[in-house]
């Protein structure tokens, strides 16, 4: 199939594809709720709990691994398309689960569903767009995982207290957005660029950048430096993002002498402020400023935390690091790791370089909870400290490998062009 009917419609391919950040927002805020219920229902102890939990964060960086492989040696459609069904299943799992096991059995199913459809559909999309537009497009995810959290936050909200039959609402919820992205992921056609990549590395064509499909590649010239500087980038700025998520509250009302409904409060205006954000990058993700926004980001994260360990945490200053990190972290966190990811890597490895770097910075935020409670109990100067320079090396990183470089375009948007062994071109 050729991919101009892609390039004629990709605002419907970033919708239905993005959709995987949608789901992937929706699963875990979903099931941190869910399991609140089902732990009164079904008699759960707190390890159990723990193990439930832990079965799907863990399952989403396994299944980021294997789906962004499979999503380079078998296509993007056929995974993006199994992945909804697995998800579906896991669902139904979850809302029939009678004991622990199947708890942990739907965990385990959602996660690697919703996992492994996260780097195949990043791929679909970059592979749909333009140059003009392909920022835009991948930056639009990041949206749309904004309102997986707002929908399911507002959906807990109305069903929270209804016992199981909330927690059977909150995975039907996902149950059924899956169904309709499946649905619509059968109108998309496989990625032109994939098919074309795969016909000449079939055909026994070499030395092309598009054709490079050994995972070991990644760790060669010309792929080495922005696969460990995005693996770097990503690990250590979400170690901060997924600490101030899961642990916020804890820490400002368990050390900043706040009340859960001030934490709350202080949480609740961060929603809008990421939206606007979110939507502003999408507005120069595509052109020449995007790197000068990037730098800004990143000054604005290492300020957030960096505050906290100079004036000390208190409401007021956990309130305008939260500030700080939203508006930093929409054009030098996830949004820009997407973009460059997509642009960095060929054909056949640009998925599962993407799968690889989301799991690495899920299986290091996964290690960093374990221990973060020990560390706020020993000292939050610490911690946040520990916070700070994790974003100084994560951001340094991005900042070293990408100041002067610009990606190739992606082949099948031009193909009077060759595409060489240079990954990257000066500025």
């Amino acid at each position: 199939m050729s991919a101009r009917p892609l390039h004629s419609r990709p605002w419907w391919v970033a919708v239905v594809s993005g959709m995987a950040s949608y789901i992937d927002s929706a699963a875990i805020t979903g099931f941190s709720t869910s399991i609140v219920i089902l732990q009164q229902d079904l008699g759960l102890t707190q390890w159990q709990v723990g193990v439930a939990a832990g079965a799907l964060t863990l399952s989403i960086a396994f299944g980021a691994l294997i789906g962004g492989r499979l999503g380079d040696r078998l296509g993007r459609r056929p995974v993006f398309t199994a992945t909804m069904v697995l998800i579906l299943t896991a669902v139904g799992a979850l809302v029939v689960a009678p004991s622990f096991e199947m708890v942990v059995l739907g965990a385990v199913l959602l996660g690697l569903g919703t996992g492994a459809d996260l780097p195949v559909s990043l791929s679909t999309i970059a592979e749909a767009a333009t140059e003009r537009n392909r920022g835009r497009l991948l930056g639009f995810s990041n949206l749309l995982w904004i309102i997986g959290i707002v929908v399911n936050t507002v959906l807990a909200s109305v069903v929270g207290d209804w016992g199981r039959a909330g927690a059977q609402v909150l995975f039907a919820h996902i149950g059924v957005v899956a169904a309709l992205v499946l649905v619509g992921r059968l109108t998309i056609p496989e990625s032109a660029a994939w098919q074309a990549a795969r016909t000449r590395k079939r055909a026994g064509t070499s030395g092309e950048r598009a054709d490079r499909a050994r995972i070991s590649d990644l760790l060669r010239p010309p792929f080495l430096v922005p696969f460990l500087a995005l693996v770097a980038f990503y690990a250590f700025t979400n170690l901060v993002a997924n600490t101030s998520g899961q642990f916020g509250t804890y820490i400002v009302v368990t050390y900043g002498g706040a009340t859960v409904g001030q934490a709350a409060l202080i949480a609740l205006p961060m929603v809008p402020v990421a939206v606007l954000g979110y939507l502003w990058f999408m507005k120069i993700a595509d052109g020449p400023r995007r790197f000068v926004y990037f730098q800004v980001g990143a000054v604005l994260m290492i300020a957030s935390k960096l505050l906290v360990v100079v004036a000390g945490l208190n409401l007021v200053t956990y309130a305008v690091s939260a500030l700080l990190a939203a508006v930093g972290g929409a054009f030098a966190f996830e949004g820009i790791m997407k973009v460059w990811t997509q642009e960095s890597f060929p054909t056949l490895l640009r998925s599962t370089a993407q799968g690889a770097i989301i799991a690495i910075g899920r299986f290091s935020a996964a290690g960093l909870a374990v221990i973060t409670p020990l560390i706020l109990d020993t000292s939050v100067t610490v911690m946040y400290v520990l916070l700070t320079v994790f974003n100084v090396v994560g951001l340094g990183c991005a900042w070293l490998a990408f100041r002067r470089r610009r990606p190739a375009p992606i082949p099948d948007e031009d193909p009077g062009r060759s595409e060489t062994v240079t990954a990257w071109e000066s500025r």
